[in-house]
């Protein structure tokens, strides 16, 4: 369980953890309490949705046993690129079972997966599949985070406990990146009761 009053603000960018660390710069504020750490030593039920080599949202999906859709808190258009700040909440509930940012290469997408992203409801994972766009997923890094009060927020936290996540790459059918993307889960009853 982490210490808040002992927590010392982390650099302004960790490459572990971009392009989250470029949005709280953006907003002014210090990342949370963040530390690298290997997959392995991650407890369950996190590994077994965090360190894969697959979409985080179909992952998600059997996980909790219902769709997913998409809530952008913060978005921006540089040059062809497309950053985004979201939750990923489940059908019905709007149960949070994700928070995390993203930066997709828009150019590397057909036309119509592009404006599926740009409409902003579906999870890029669900994108992927529904436009059967080859790709490859690879979980370049994992971590731990001390919430801070915008992550408790978004996630629905009530009281402060490590959540974790991972930075990853999707890359396209020639090595080339589609996407970005850091995913920190929450603790939810469903993954405390796995635990």
């Amino acid at each position: 369980m982490p210490d808040r009053s002992q927590t010392v603000a982390a650099p302004a960018a960790l490459p572990f953890v971009y392009p989250l660390d470029d949005f709280y710069a953006r907003a002014g504020l210090p990342l949370p309490n963040i530390e690298r750490i290997q997959g392995e030593t991650m407890p369950e039920p996190y590994r077994s949705l965090l360190v894969h080599e697959r979409d985080m949202t179909p992952t998600l999906e059997k996980f909790h046993g219902a769709d997913i859709h998409l809530r952008i808190l913060k978005r921006e258009q540089r040059d062809d690129f497309y950053f985004r700040e979201v939750m990923l909440l489940l059908d019905g509930s709007d149960m949070p079972v994700e928070f995390g940012a993203n930066k997709v290469s828009l150019v590397l997408f057909p036309p119509k997966a592009r404006q599926l992203i740009l409409e902003e409801r579906i999870p890029l994972g669900r994108v992927l599949k529904e436009c059967e766009i080859p790709h490859a997923t690879f979980a370049k890094a994992f971590f731990r985070v001390a919430p801070d009060e915008l992550i408790s927020s978004v996630l629905n936290l009530n009281s402060p406990t490590w959540l974790y996540g991972r930075k990853a790459t999707i890359l396209d059918g020639q090595k080339r990146p589609l996407s970005e993307i850091v995913e920190i889960l929450p603790t939810s009853s469903k993954i405390l009761n796995e635990k």
